[in-house]
């Protein structure tokens, strides 16, 4: 039986950081499903679909790792798809509480599955995707930051709303 972990976010957009964790990852479980959520209540940045994609097109090639969507609670998806640990990376201590207060509430809600939390390099520990959407916005680069595809759709999407 495969030990399958699953990786959830909004990833609007997904940036090396989160590449980073999706590794990290994969060496510790035998497949890492990445889960979108599709959150009607939250205004995302990029539709669902190019979220998928962009995820799919920099994650393509890689073993044992799946992207898919999901909606509504994390815990019944993770019943579902009958995975036993839900991934979450903690870039600074900052991040720990509301984490952890997740982590308990999914475990209320279920208690079939562990949460792992998982540091990125440290390239990555200031790194995220509001970030990287206000540096877009206001005309810097974010070479390096996340993947190709995700860098020129930025460039576009920052063209065309100045």
């Amino acid at each position: 039986m495969k030990r399958t972990a699953i990786y959830p976010g909004s990833f609007d957009p997904v940036t090396n950081g989160h590449l980073d964790i999706i590794h990290r990852g994969r060496h510790l479980f035998d497949q890492v499903l990445v889960a979108v959520s599709k959150n009607s209540q939250k205004a995302a940045y990029f539709s669902l679909e190019e979220r998928l994609s962009f995820l799919r097109t920099a994650l393509h090639g890689h073993s044992g790792i799946q992207v898919e969507s999901f909606s509504g609670l994390l815990a019944g998806h993770v019943k579902e798809r009958r995975a036993v640990a839900v991934i979450r990376g903690l870039r600074a201590v900052s991040d720990f509480e509301y984490e952890f207060q997740m982590a308990l509430m999914n475990r209320r809600q279920n208690t079939d599955f562990e949460t792992v939390f998982l540091m990125p390099d440290e390239r990555y520990t200031y790194l995220s995707s509001s970030l990287v959407r206000e540096i877009s916005r206001l005309g810097g680069t974010v070479r390096g930051l996340v993947p190709p595809t995700v860098e020129a759709a930025l460039k576009k999407r920052a063209l065309t709303t100045r």
